[in-house]
């Protein structure tokens, strides 16, 4: 049996482990499952699951995309570009190999997206809202698609904006992409702390969050004519690339 998981902490709900069940059931793979592996800490539980037979590769999401790092051998180009991980292979002579299916999936939908509203990405500038493994493959696709960003967290540095500075500057910044979990089930009531009120019909919200599939976010630019869009599709495309990544 070929086994894929997803490993992250806490895994609160999955939607990988639903895409991959039902693609093989789809797909008539009988030979490989996916199951989910709650780690608190990969240093503790990580070396004992990369030995377990039968493990071909791992999804890697929040807080490890970047700590599991150091149990790998090497790093594809995509991982090393992006300077996180959120796939890994297990190669046949049992090495590991990271990648990062995450910029292909926000690029490609991002791309889709905009196409679809004919929108071009010229004199177009976004606000990454969060830090953490997910806005660095945001930050590589913008950086690759020429549109120029700044940065949003609650700490001040030389680099990005705190959301205490937005006001009387989102307007320059008509795409908004959240990749702070801020909004996820549960917590449905909550969104990131912006000027809502100054948003307007030229705003463009997306939000990697995908459950709920509306976000308080998203709503709230709806409210002001902004156009939104989840993270789902840009999960479906870097499930996709992770599998030909594991078949490769």
């Amino acid at each position: 049996m070929n086994i894929y998981g997803l490993i992250g902490y806490p895994l609160t709900h999955s939607f990988s482990q639903r895409y991959f069940t039902e693609k093989f059931t789809r797909e008539g793979i009988t030979d490989s499952r996916y199951d989910l592996f709650d780690m608190p800490d990969v240093a503790t539980s990580l070396p004992a699951l990369l030995q377990q037979p039968g493990l071909r590769g791992l999804n890697v999401t929040i807080p490890h995309k970047q700590a599991v790092q150091p149990y790998l051998d090497r790093l594809d180009a995509s991982a090393e570009k992006v300077g996180a991980v959120n796939v890994i292979k297990i190669e046949p002579d049992g090495s590991r190999t990271g990648y990062n299916s995450d910029y292909y999936g926000f690029r490609q939908s991002l791309e889709t997206w905009l196409s679809d509203l004919k929108r071009t990405t010229l004199n177009l500038q976004a606000l990454v809202l969060g830090t953490g493994g997910a806005s660095k493959a945001v930050i590589a696709a913008l950086t690759d698609l020429g549109i120029a960003y700044k940065a949003v967290s609650r700490t001040k540095t030389a680099n990005n904006l705190t959301y205490n500075e937005l006001s009387g500057v989102i307007g320059h910044y008509e795409l908004l992409v959240n990749c702070s979990p801020v909004g996820t089930y549960p917590h449905t009531d909550e969104a990131p702390d912006l000027p809502y009120d100054q948003l307007t019909d030229r705003h463009l919200l997306y939000d990697l969050v995908y459950n709920p599939a509306e976000t308080r976010f998203m709503q709230l630019g709806r409210e002001r004519g902004a156009m939104a869009i989840n993270g789902y599709q840009m999960l479906v495309l870097q499930a996709e690339k992770a599998w030909a990544i594991w078949q490769e």
